[in-house]
């Protein structure tokens, strides 16, 4: 697994209103070169519209493998030119590091900052609407390419260029491609739903998600997620 990389891109926004009839997002985000200021929420200049579902401790920082970007390019060649880093709504961009090189748990410092990823993002309606492709959100759910969320540790500060480095793996048996494939497998084994949901990085709410799959006939209701119904 790569345990290094470098930041490539930094991205920040402010809450506004988007589409008619639907609350507003900062999913768009602009390119910036910082130095960012990080504290436990994230950077201090970034904004989340609705803190239930986006941003807080848990979800203080997004990243996403700027790696994916070509596979969505290929993908839909009619939207290339939103298909570029950034493009998503995340925060942190590398190249050369993705899902399957890290695992849930792993500390990394970037900067003087010190991050933990402790899951993978669930793409919401908002994506597709941002990207205006219909089938944006459940692509990004099947493919597992859906970048992670990081809780900050130590805050500090974050620039492109600056090296990301891992300090330390609790969880060296649960690659985070892994656990993002169980979090949106209706058929999840409940014995292996237990076990994620007992991993002490594991975020509260999909803590509560592996629970819930950990018992049996359990079925899960995406269309609100999926949807905006």
């Amino acid at each position: 697994m790569q345990t290094t990389a470098t930041v490539t891109g930094l991205y920040i926004g402010k809450a506004r209103e988007r589409w008619e009839g639907k609350p507003p997002s900062a999913i768009g985000k602009q390119s910036v070169r910082g130095p960012l200021e990080v504290g436990l929420d994230g950077f201090e200049e970034d904004e989340q519209a609705d803190r239930e579902v986006h941003g807080g401790p848990e979800k203080a920082l997004h990243h996403y493998p700027a790696d994916h970007y070509a596979y969505w390019a290929a993908r839909w060649p009619e939207h290339v030119e939103r298909l570029v880093a950034g493009g998503f709504g995340e925060n942190i961009s590398t190249l050369g590091i993705t899902e399957a090189d890290v695992c849930l748990g792993d500390r990394f410092t970037i900067g003087s900052t010190l991050v933990e990823i402790c899951q993978g993002r669930q793409p919401c309606w908002k994506l597709p609407a941002h990207t205006r492709i219909d089938e944006m959100a459940m692509a990004m759910q099947k493919s597992g390419r859906t970048g992670w969320y990081y809780r900050v540790l130590e805050g500090g500060r974050i620039s492109v260029g600056d090296k990301m480095e891992l300090s330390a793996r609790p969880c060296p048996d649960w690659s985070l491609d892994k656990v993002i494939a169980a979090r949106f497998d209706p058929r999840l084994d409940p014995a292996v739903a237990a076990a994620i949901a007992a991993l002490a990085p594991l975020s509260a709410s999909w803590r509560a998600a592996f629970e819930k799959k950990s018992k049996a006939g359990f079925s899960e209701d995406t269309s609100a997620r999926l949807n905006g119904d």
